[in-house]
């Protein structure tokens, strides 16, 4: 994304004049979930300054700050396990745009898995995908889909790892084999905002849909 990010982090640039990490907020606070946790590292102390504690869009935000060197996808959720409790939990990256209901995520999880996520038909910058899907299940075979980026865990999920800095797909991986992870297929909005052309389509595609 640079040269964007060289003076701003990701999730605060803006689409449709509002940076994109709000829609996330709004649509969870929509939805009865406000008490949210972000993730904070490249100038993540924007963040903070920017969307505060939250009140003004109707969450209680807490703050996990990884330092400027991001923990990956892994260590900065393992990171933020303390701030997190003891029940399941939704996790959305801060540089995607969707219209996926995540309210309905709280009950997506049956008592015996460990995760469940939400898949999206393959992008053209993706096409082998991630995930094979089958009746509700993740599973090792198949034809693959992308992952969307969005999912809710257990703490579980992370037992046995360390703190520090880790890729969160090899855990996927081996849970899936173990088939402790049901998936949905959404074939809704969903846009990865990667580059200074996605995040251009996206601001268009926002500012006509109103």
């Amino acid at each position: 994304m640079r040269p964007l990010t060289d003076q701003l982090p990701k999730p605060l640039l803006s689409v449709a004049g509002k940076p994109l990490l709000q829609y996330h907020i709004e649509t969870l606070a929509a939805a009865g979930i406000r008490d949210i946790v972000i993730n904070l590292a490249w100038k993540g102390a924007m963040i903070r300054e920017v969307l505060g504690d939250g009140a003004s869009l109707g969450a209680h935000l807490t703050y996990s700050d990884e330092g400027d060197t991001a923990l990956e996808t892994g260590g900065g959720v393992f990171k933020a396990l303390p701030l997190l409790g003891e029940e399941p939990f939704i996790v959305v990256s801060g540089d995607i745009w969707t219209d996926f209901p995540l309210g309905r995520l709280v009950d997506g999880l049956r008592p015996e898995d460990v995760a469940h996520f939400v898949v999206v038909p393959n992008p053209d910058f993706h096409t082998r995908g991630d995930f094979a899907l089958s009746k509700g299940r993740l599973v090792p075979e198949g034809p693959r889909y992308t992952y969307a980026n969005i999912g809710v865990f257990r703490p579980e999920f992370f037992a046995g790892c360390k703190p520090g800095k880790f890729a969160i797909a090899p855990l996927m991986f081996e849970w899936i084999a173990r088939d402790r992870v049901s998936g949905e297929l959404y074939e809704g909005r969903w846009r990865n905002v990667g580059t200074p052309q996605q995040l251009h389509q996206l601001d268009q595609e926002l500012r006509a849909s109103r």
